[in-house]
């Protein structure tokens, strides 16, 4: 069975995703893989037959687990028994906690808001896995995704089967009976010791690194530095791997060895130690992938004359015990990488490894490999990818494998044993890693590296896949006479399909972005003649206490407005259109410009700015991005679309929303009216002045306000359509009844982003749709 465990493990992959994502075509691609084996690979009648009945296992273990999966926790529950099963997360004044609920042996998380700096402090030193707490709270369902692409925080929650969050307003820990520890509860609880250990006794930089390739905990880190390791593609460095994991029991093996162990003691002790280690990491899937191919690889050393298991073997074994304990991880994108690169390094080994026979050389073909087997996954997760890491991981690889990963567990086991370390050292590693840290951040900066086509369909992720078999089929032949001509050609449409078929879509779009209680609108048009984004959201925070503060404030520019912009491939944007000074219409621009590049930004021609209008002008300055301030009569057209400013006038020195940019434009067949924040005597001067003006689509000023969309501004331009950006149970009832009122009274059908999430217009031609992302 030597290299045969392979097949079932694709038929494991094809019988869970059958169950859990669409039957219809992986159940076709069984047959056609079974078609495969029996014509091509001349299995037997035998084999074939094992291999089917391991996808039907798969199958119907795939479908229990979706048909189970559902919550048995009343809604209006209020009362509570909980045991804590994670480490507990305190960011600011947010408490969170994983826990089980003992009367319906169900999973939640646990929030509580902290009431204050001591009580923060409090929890940050309590125990909270040997106790059963009684708690009051209310149930709450997490939060869906509201835009296209946006991250669904409940499916995220139920794949790991949580399906309520408790909004407790009490301490956690406040009625609480001791229970008898589990090993398994002592193990958990060991390690939150140790990270808490790290993170008292040394400098931050050193804690968070080596509470990640120690614990598997990535908590301590600076927000700026992880996105650093993000954008590099080498956050894989930081998450316990093969890599790391192998190094360790190397060394464990080596010092067991010249301790006077025999080699088949060691084994049996590493196969003990092997799942202790899997708790006291995290359990993450790249531990647990690690750890069952060596716990198997050991057995097979252990029996080696009974059976022998190839590397292929392992990690097609370590893939089917995964997903026959939990079929839902197969949506997890640690699995799917974990996996993914791991078995194209370990197919590449035999074959394309080994014609190369320096060591850099190798270590750059390797570093290659494993960035085009996480590619697709990356471009669906995170819509983009960076090729720097090509280069980086030829740097920081060394440095984890042979300074951090050693000399971190040897600083942690000094200070553990001998209550402190030699502070020459200390200080050797903070340099070492504030280096390294700057370092990766300058790469992070250079987007000349950063390849973003935004998320692949379907049929593209197909294309990928059967594009990256080719190229690995190509590479690892050793005689083929057009060899780099085909691998050029493989290579060109791997990196230009899926940009050529965003170019090439005939389909143009308006999006009202759900960014909460603020205003963003994206116009695209079709062919790249034309990307225009009305304002970009913004957070408005209010001055709160330092230890109330957040590691990582929410901010909507950022953590909303870029990744979907990025999302559909967006690098570009034409004319950033920011209608006012208001934070919650610009204060994303920051990180629009950051993320993006902006070619023309326009404003209101207005005789005070804002601070943040100045803001932005100065960092458009730094930036070379001009800034055109525009008013009443300026225009312009992209070919059959005619863009017209109606207001405000020329150094306008009223009130700031009255300052607005209101434009009419003729977009998809129909015509539109953006007017920001514009109140009603704005609205007002405007059908003054424009006696005719009709309008299909209006986008309703400030967010659906009582001051904007007068009566008679409505009766006048009688629009079919009103778009109304306002956040979820905004603390200022936007928007108002009189406003839906009024647009009622003329028969205007409304759409409503606290409702209906995102709402896109999408056009071919003179004709469209409106498809709001939530019906």
């Amino acid at each position: 069975m030597n290299g045969k465990y392979f097949y079932y493990a694709i038929a494991a992959l094809f019988g869970v995703l059958s169950s859990l994502v669409n039957f219809f075509p992986f159940f076709f691609l069984q047959l056609l893989f079974l078609y495969f084996l029996f014509n091509y690979k001349r299995f037997t009648t035998t084999q074939l037959w094992s291999i089917a009945g391991c996808f039907i296992i798969f199958l119907w273990i795939g479908h229990h687990s979706a048909s189970n999966n559902f919550t048995v926790i009343p809604a209006s529950t209020s009362t509570f028994y909980l045991q804590y099963t994670q480490d507990p997360k305190i960011d600011g004044d947010l408490f969170q906690v994983k826990a089980t609920e003992q009367q319906y042996k169900e999973k939640v998380l646990v929030r509580y808001k902290i009431q204050s700096e001591l009580e923060k402090e409090g929890l940050k030193t309590k125990k909270y896995y040997q106790y059963l707490c009684r708690v009051s709270g209310t149930l709450e369902k997490p939060k869906i995704a509201k835009n296209p692409n946006a991250f669904h925080y409940r499916n995220y929650l139920a794949r790991k089967q949580i399906f309520w969050i408790i909004e407790i307003q009490e301490n956690p820990l406040q009625n609480c009976a001791p229970q008898k520890p589990s090993p398994l509860v002592i193990f958990k609880q060991l390690r939150y010791t140790g990270i808490k250990y790290l993170e008292s006794h040394f400098p931050v930089e050193i804690a968070a690194l080596s509470a990640a390739l120690i614990f598997g905990d990535q908590n301590l880190f600076d927000p700026d530095v992880l996105s650093a390791y993000q954008k590099t593609g080498l956050v894989h460095l930081l998450a316990i791997s093969g890599l790391h994991v192998s190094l360790l029991i190397a060394m464990v093996f080596y010092l067991g060895i010249r301790s006077g162990l025999t080699k088949q003691s060691m084994i049996n002790i590493l196969l003990v130690l092997l799942p202790i280690y899997v708790i006291l990491t995290g359990a993450s899937p790249s531990v647990n992938r690690s750890v069952m191919m060596i716990f198997l690889v050991l057995l097979t050393v252990k029996w080696q004359a009974r059976l022998k298991l190839l590397p292929l073997d392992a990690i097609s074994l370590a893939f089917n015990i995964y997903l026959f304990i939990s079929p839902m991880v197969i949506f997890d994108a640690g699995f799917q990488l974990s996996f993914s690169v791991s078995l194209v390094i370990i197919l590449s080994a035999p074959y394309i490894l080994q014609s190369y026979q320096r060591n850099i050389t190798r270590m750059l073909v390797t570093s290659l490999a494993a960035q085009l087997a996480a590619l697709p996954f990356l471009l669906y997760h995170y819509f983009e990818a960076s090729f720097i890491g090509l280069f980086a991981n030829m740097v920081y690889i060394p440095l984890f494998s042979f300074v951090y990963l050693p000399g971190l567990y040897l600083l942690f086991f000094i200070q553990f044993i001998f209550g402190k370390t030699p502070l020459i050292v200390t200080k050797l590693f903070l340099t070492i890693i504030s280096l390294a840290n700057q370092f990766i951040d300058y790469l992070a900066d250079i987007s000349f590296f950063h390849f973003i086509p935004g998320r692949p369909n379907l049929v593209l992720l197909i294309d990928y896949i059967f594009l990256l078999l080719a190229i690995f089929n190509l590479w690892e032949a050793r005689t083929y006479s057009r060899k780099r001509i085909y691998l050029f050609i493989f290579s060109g449409l791997l990196m230009f399909s899926q940009l050529s078929w965003n170019w090439l879509d005939p389909y143009g779009e308006v999006t009202m972005i759900d960014v909460g209680q603020g205003d963003s609108i994206l116009i695209r048009f079709p062919h790249g003649k034309g990307t225009y984004l009305i304002d970009t959201g913004g957070t408005v925070n209010f001055g709160e206490e330092k230890w109330r503060e957040r590691a990582k404030e929410f901010e909507v520019g950022r953590d909303v407005v870029v990744p979907f912009l990025k999302g559909k491939g967006i690098t570009k944007i034409d004319k950033l259109i920011l209608t006012h000074g208001d934070m919650d219409h610009i204060g994303g621009t920051f990180s629009i410009m950051k993320e993006l590049k902006v070619k023309q930004i326009l404003m209101p021609s207005v005789a005070e700015p804002s601070t943040t209008e100045l803001n932005i002008i100065k960092e458009a300055k730094k930036q070379k991005i001009p800034v055109l301030k525009v008013s009443a009569q300026d225009h312009w057209s992209n070919e059959e679309s005619p863009f017209y400013i109606l207001s405000p006038e020329k150094n306008y020195a009223g009130e700031r929303n009255g300052g607005s940019i209101a434009f009419i434009a003729q977009i998809g067949g129909a015509s539109w009216f953006f007017g920001g924040d514009l109140d009603q005597e704005g609205e007002e001067k405007i059908i003054k002045k424009y006696l005719h003006l009709q309008i299909d689509v209006l986008k309703a000023g400030h967010h659906g306000s009582k001051t904007s969309s007068a009566e008679s501004f409505i009766k006048q331009i009688s629009p079919k359509i009103a778009l109304i950006s306002a956040g979820e149970n905004n603390r200022f009832g936007h928007p108002h009844q009189e406003v839906l009122d009024r647009l009622a009274k003329t028969k205007t059908i409304i759409y409503r982003t606290d409702l209906q999430g995102a709402i896109t217009y999408k056009f071919y031609h003179g004709n469209g749709t409106f498809l709001p992302y939530i019906p």
